[in-house]
């Protein structure tokens, strides 16, 4: 029992310890809140923006009469974030991105690097400079810090403090972002990163042609950029189709007879085999031949027996030998089959009938042998093949480049690396509704017989569309739906956009109407660059000339930040007056 009274009584001591440091430790933690709120709400360094508000409640007036850091009265009337400088206020207040107090412009902006480096230029120091980051201003030779460039005499920049302007306060016309021309604006700037923008000078804009862009000739070689001259040339245009080979209509025959009869005899027995001309067909026996085969001999024997007799009778006789000689012509009875029977002097029971041409058998009546005839039944139908007819089709937008005469070539897989050629002799007067295309004829030779009907066949023209024509190259042209435009290097790094009148399309060639003059040089590669610096030169150029107008005044002159106080002017605020590209 002793033991247990002395146990119980050790515990209590430990647990009133225990309790006193929880208590303790709870007091810290209310303590260093207390003083965490504290400071938060009297701000004595100025870091946070809470400190204006209790001011502001407090009456305490404005923040510099409250002794806010960073609130002092701003020179040029304008305030601006030290972590976004493209925010640009006219009163004290906080940044709307982050919330900091914005600081007076003088005190962050003051004169820059680079505006103090273009006042030691000017004052006849001399230096190196990137070419492509002008803020970039050296005092010996090197490479540029930000790509690593040879930077290049300060003489033969062409940037902003090129030595071109020295003697004499230079006007300052805007500040312009270092990588991005497009952002501008009348006082000096920092960008988000704290680059400083860097200045443009009246004597670096063109005095009369706001669309001329001058750039240094080492910046061109950069740019790749290429001209090419205008020249005076014939404009043809390749148009390319298929077509497949058919007979030539012009040299199809039909053998027929102009008589009754039966025909006795078969010489050509199968369609597709040659023949010549004069080759024998067929032979027809007809009771009306023989009847007339008669008439001649009876003439033919009546003219020899009056062969002494007086003229008038000879006459009369030598007329009906030559009528019966006549009728069998135009049975196509030949001159040669006539002399036999006048030689034989008897009639002849069957007469041969003769191709009319040359070709090969398209057609043969079968059963032809025994078989009686009538006058006009096609027995025969034969093909020339020393020229085929090519038929093809093309598209209605190329029917003005071709014509009846132009020539073909002709090329056929079944030949490879032989090239034919033929001539268009028939152009179709309709136009294929559904297809939008017209079909031609192109007459091909074939001496050799080696072209067959049916045969696949690709057909190229090469048409001249316009003789002794103005022309550039196709790749030069810029077009923007409205207007064609082209980019005139003028020499000495300058380049002027032109507007210019379009003609025939030819292959890699197009004609110009008017605009230009053969002998002047156009820019082929590279071009959109310089017609969007063309568009930004004369956007800006309208953008100072209407504040200008609007200000009465010129614009700031001096580096520093007093010298104007309009905001920056970025480049989405410009009007759609001043940036329209469809100029250019």
């Amino acid at each position: 029992m002793t033991d247990e009274r002395f146990d119980s009584g050790d515990v209590q001591p430990v647990e009133r310890r225990s309790t006193l440091r929880r208590v303790l430790a709870n007091l810290g933690w209310v303590l260093g809140g207390a003083v965490l709120a504290i400071v938060l709400i009297s701000d004595p360094l100025g870091i946070h923006p809470i400190d204006t508000w209790i001011h502001d409640s407090l009456g305490h007036g404005d923040a510099a009469e409250a002794g806010i850091p960073g609130a002092e009265v701003s020179e040029s009337g304008l305030w601006t974030c030290g972590m976004h400088p493209e925010v640009i206020l006219d009163e004290p207040g906080q940044c709307p991105i982050c919330g900091m107090n914005l600081v007076p412009l003088s005190s962050e902006v003051g004169p820059s690097e680079a505006a103090a480096e273009t006042v030691a230029v000017e004052a006849g120091e001399s230096g190196w400079t990137c070419e492509l980051h002008p803020q970039i201003v050296e005092n010996e030779p090197g490479e540029c810090p930000i790509d690593g460039r040879p930077l290049v005499p300060i003489e033969t920049s062409g940037g902003p403090m090129a030595s071109g302007a020295t003697g004499g306060e230079r006007e300052i016309l805007y500040y312009r972002h270092p990588h991005d021309p497009g952002i501008v604006s009348d006082v000096p700037a920092k960008d988000a990163m704290g680059m400083d923008f860097v200045p443009v000078y009246a004597d670096q804009a063109p005095a009369t042609e706001g669309a001329t862009v001058t750039i240094d000739p080492a910046v061109v070689q950069n740019m790749n950029v290429v001209t090419a001259p205008v020249e005076v040339r014939d404009l043809s245009r390749e148009i390319r189709t298929v077509g497949y080979l058919d007979f030539d209509q012009q040299k199809m025959v039909s053998v027929t007879t102009k008589y009754q009869g039966f025909i006795e005899k078969v010489y050509v027995n199968y369609v597709g085999e040659p023949v010549r001309r004069g080759q024998a067909l067929f032979e027809v026996y007809s009771p009306e031949l023989v009847q007339t085969q008669e008439e001649l001999l009876s003439a033919l024997s009546f003219a020899r027996r009056l062969e002494s007799a007086p003229p008038e009778a000879r006459r009369r006789a030598e007329a009906l030998l030559e009528a019966a000689r006549t009728r069998l012509s135009f049975w196509d009875i030949g001159e040669d089959q006539v002399r036999s029977i006048e030689e034989s002097g008897r009639a002849i029971r069957t007469l041969t009938v003769r191709a009319p041409s040359s070709g090969v058998v398209m057609m043969r009546m079968p059963g032809l042998e025994g078989m009686a005839v009538k006058p006009g039944m096609e027995l025969f139908h034969l093909a020339d093949l020393s020229t085929l007819w090519l038929s093809v089709e093309i598209f209605e937008d190329q029917l003005p480049w071709l014509e009846i005469g132009n020539d073909a070539e002709i090329t056929l897989s079944y030949f490879p690396g032989e090239v034919f050629h033929g001539e268009v002799r028939f152009v179709e007067p309709q136009l294929n509704e559904k297809t939008r295309t017209v079909g031609l004829r192109i007459e091909v030779p074939n001496p050799k017989g080696r072209l067959r009907a049916g045969m696949y066949a690709t057909v190229r023209f090469e048409p001249v569309a316009a003789a002794d024509a103005v022309a550039v190259p196709s790749i030069a042209l810029i077009r923007t739906g409205e207007r064609n435009v082209v980019i005139v290097a003028e020499g000495g790094g300058r380049f002027t956009p032109r507007d210019v009148v379009v003609g025939a399309q030819g292959d890699r060639f197009v004609q110009i109407l008017s605009g230009l003059s053969p002998g002047e040089r156009i820019v082929t590669s590279s071009q959109f660059l310089l017609d969007s610096e063309s568009n930004l030169r004369e956007a800006i150029q309208k953008l100072i000339a209407s504040k200008r107008a609007a200000a009465g005044r010129k614009p700031a002159s001096a580096a520093g930040p007093e010298a104007a106080e309009a905001p920056p002017m970025e480049s989405g605020s410009m009007s759609d007056d001043a940036m329209d590209h469809s100029g250019h």
